[in-house]
């Protein structure tokens, strides 16, 4: 049997698919993407929201499943970032900053569309 533990909390965006999200393993912790979703299952997107408020709730929810994995932001050592146009990147970054002062390794790409009309999603790997 393998040594992980799959992480669910209700502090974050539930998953609307097929995947957990996050597996822990004794040394890491493998989050799945976060968009900007609300635990009640809102969407947050524009004219109502700006990408530093999506941003803002994709670390939200990143923080609560590292939290419940018994992790943190402080030990992402991997972040990839996800954005609908590069037009948002230095927006994005100003947020993102603020969360990652240690600056683990990251990508940041420009994709086609992300789920659920999303414009933002952040995904990590953090140390146990």
């Amino acid at each position: 049997m393998a040594d992980f533990k799959i992480i669910f909390t209700g502090d974050a965006a539930s998953p609307r698919g097929p995947y957990s999200q996050a597996i822990a393993t004794p040394t890491t912790i493998y989050c799945s993407g976060q968009i900007p979703m609300t635990t009640s299952g809102d969407i947050l997107t524009r004219p109502a929201f700006s990408i530093a408020q999506m941003t803002e709730q994709c670390i939200r929810n990143l923080s609560a499943v590292l939290s419940a994995s018994g992790s943190s932001l402080s030990k992402v050592v991997k972040v990839n970032v996800f954005l609908t146009t590069m037009d948002d990147f230095t927006e994005m970054n100003n947020v993102y900053e603020k969360h990652f002062s240690h600056k683990p390794a990251r990508s940041s790409v420009a994709v086609h569309e992300l789920p659920l009309g999303a414009l933002v999603e952040i995904e990590c790997i953090a140390l146990a």
